[in-house]
């Protein structure tokens, strides 16, 4: 009986082990992985019902899903970063050689801003104007500068972003093929019961499909709305901005505001009234109601959380993970609240 129990622990800890060095193994190219796994979820119903049109072809049906996959996601996201690293450059560019000066913009805003405001920015210790002018240039200037170097960065590290992008569309292929019978064998191989198995892969799916859904088309649908409005108002870069209205758009509540809203300032009160009006209309109006309608119905209503609770995931993911983090996150808590929920269920009813 003892050796038998001696031979159940070596077993488990070399499990454990095996299982965690094949993590660590997989960990340079999680992000592939994870992009991989959610497009297989997302394109499920076009493979789906490409193998009901093509019949056993399985291995043609996977193909052109995967082509889809390419030409719907990984062709317009290249061409966005390529744009959004120009538009980072330029202004980058602009704010070094003086052509857009924000200690100009600066200087016309402190003379708009009534005396009370800057005794309250001075109450704070932010230093004096010239120092608090100082900051806001570094500031832009850093951002611009990140921005475009990151995005130039996966240009430059192009053997590192095709082997990325290969390993994400090989894995691709097999999930749309192979997938059905992957999820077969993972409820086989799940210590879990079938019952809490079944509910924790199918709240995986959810989230993923309307974190990433949800978000997705929020993003779009403001950052389009919001560089279409700059653009049409004249405030440049135009397209840096609505892109960064989409990614922040991410963020419940806050999200694309955090630009129009210190644009709209700005425009008041440097005396540019009716084009402040006009983006203070349509940002209220048209780009909040966007997230006030659509958020609930295409992401809480799918991962079954509060809208606190996504927030604060959100910010977590993101600080913890990057750009990864903003599905992660969500999908974090959900699988949190469904084990506990699960545990709760079992301890009060059990078996």
């Amino acid at each position: 009986m003892a050796r038998t129990k001696i031979q159940e622990f070596a077993f488990l800890a070399t499990l454990v082990l095996v299982t965690v060095a094949f993590v660590w193994l997989l960990s340079p190219y999680y992000g592939a992985i994870l992009w991989a796994v959610i497009l297989a979820i997302l394109f499920d119903p076009l493979q789906r019902g490409l193998e009901r049109r093509l019949g056993s072809r399985r291995n043609l049906a996977a193909a052109l899903s995967v082509l889809a996959c390419i030409c719907v996601v990984v062709i317009p996201g290249t061409l966005i970063l390529a744009a959004l690293a120009n538009e980072a450059a330029g202004l980058y560019t602009r704010i070094g050689t003086r052509e857009f000066d924000p200690g100009t913009l600066f200087s016309r805003l402190q003379g708009a801003l009534p005396p009370f405001v800057w005794k309250g920015l001075a109450a704070l210790d932010l230093g004096d104007m010239a120092q608090i002018q100082a900051r806001l240039t570094s500031f832009l200037l850093e951002v611009s500068q990140t921005i475009a170097t990151r995005a130039v960065t996966i240009g430059q590290n192009t053997a590192q972003f095709v082997i990325s992008l290969g390993v994400m569309l090989y894995l691709l292929f097999f999930l749309f093929r192979d997938g059905v019978a992957l999820a077969a064998r993972i409820r086989k191989a799940s210590p879990l019961g079938e019952r809490e198995t079944d509910q924790m892969l199918e709240k995986f799916a959810s989230v993923v499909k309307a974190t990433v859904k949800g978000n997705v088309t929020i993003a779009a649908i403001q950052g389009a709305i919001g560089g279409l409005t700059f653009f049409m108002l004249g405030i440049q870069p135009a397209l840096l901005w609505g892109i960064l209205m989409a990614v922040l758009s991410l963020l419940p509540a806050v999200g694309a505001g955090l630009v129009w809203v210190p644009a709209a300032a700005y425009l008041l009160l440097t005396g540019a009234y009716l084009k402040g009006a006009v983006l203070l209309a349509i940002g209220t109006l048209v780009i909040s109601t966007v997230d006030n309608l659509l958020r609930p119905p295409l992401v809480g209503k799918g991962t079954m959380l509060p809208d606190y609770a996504v927030l604060i995931s959100t910010v977590g993911g993101l600080s913890l993970i990057g750009m990864n983090g903003f599905v992660l996150g969500p999908l974090i808590v959900a699988l949190f609240v469904a084990a506990w929920s699960l545990f709760s269920d079992d301890k009060m009813h059990p078996s």
